[in-house]
């Protein structure tokens, strides 16, 4: 009788051994359908031919019916963003042509014996013209960075070169307000894209020089153990802290400014470039006390 007993009991444990075994077998199975699934989906590799009709987990069903979502969703998003960026390039293409036009024979009649209010109004066609050059010209810019189709090339650059290119371009629009722009030679120097970095910094100085009347610009640079950063700092009409988290944003214009020429994409243009190369954006300002903008971009 004990032998039974015991028998039974040895069954019973065998049976419990391999029950524990095809349960964790069959969780490691469930464990390594879930990871693939999600691998696959990382990768950009999900489809739905990956999902066997014979799983019988509930988990894995609706797992599969989210990721078979998200994988359509992200398809129809690239398809849109393409869509987007095609009808800029077309856009940008077909007014290419007209815009220069409109500033070539504004260049010409400017140069017509005209009477002050004939010349005024040439003078506002081509300020208008130039203003939607910069426009479209930025739009598509935009687009390509924000679709991943146009890339940066980083090299190892001389920050007082750009410095000193940035305040050459903008000194005789400073002069003509009555103001300064100046710069503190350094040895400094950065990885970037020099032609993109150059616009991303020059829009920022140029905002600064076109909202201050008073004082002056100064550009100057400080080293970091990752990065260098270049300070655009002016004595202008300064950023309320409301108005700080918004001015990156596209078409954005304060109505203090609303006066002065402007379509509100020079710095999210900024922005997208430097954060492009690795490198980010902060800014220090008070209404009435100037601004100061803080560019990080990596070492060179």
């Amino acid at each position: 009788m004990e032998t039974y007993i015991l028998i039974g009991a040895l069954v019973v444990a065998l049976g419990a051994i391999a029950f524990s075994v095809f349960e964790h077998i069959r969780t490691r199975r469930l464990l390594k359908s879930l990871s693939d699934m999600i691998d696959s989906a990382i990768e950009g590799s999900f489809e739905e031919t990956a999902f066997d009709e014979s799983m019988y987990s509930l988990l894995e069903s609706e797992l599969h019916e989210y990721l078979t979502s998200s994988s359509l969703s992200a398809a129809k998003v690239k398809e849109e963003k393409e869509k987007i960026n095609m009808l800029i390039s077309d856009i940008s293409h077909q007014t290419k042509t007209p815009v220069a036009n409109l500033l070539l024979y504004s260049e010409l009649l400017s140069e017509e014996d005209l009477d002050e209010s004939s010349k005024e109004k040439v003078a506002a066609i081509k300020a208008q013209s130039e203003k939607l050059k910069f426009l479209i010209d930025s739009l598509v810019k935009m687009s390509r960075l924000e679709n991943g189709l146009m890339s940066f090339v980083p090299v190892v650059s001389s920050v007082d070169e750009l410095l000193e290119s940035i305040t050459d371009s903008l000194s005789a629009r400073a002069e003509a307000k009555g103001i300064t722009i100046t710069y503190e030679p350094t040895q400094l120097s950065i990885k970037c894209d020099p032609k993109w970095t150059y616009e991303a910094v020059f829009n920022i100085a140029d905002n600064a020089v076109k909202y201050t009347n008073r004082g002056g610009v100064k550009l100057c640079a400080k080293e970091y153990e990752m990065f260098v950063r270049i300070d655009i700092e002016d004595t202008g009409i300064g950023i309320s802290e409301e108005e700080s988290a918004k001015i990156f944003s596209r078409f954005y214009r304060s109505r203090d400014v609303s006066s002065e020429e402007g379509v509100g994409i020079g710095l999210c243009l900024a922005r997208e470039i430097i954060t492009g190369e690795g490198g980010y954006i902060k800014l220090e300002s008070s209404p009435g006390e100037g601004s100061r903008f803080s560019v990080y971009i990596p070492k060179g």
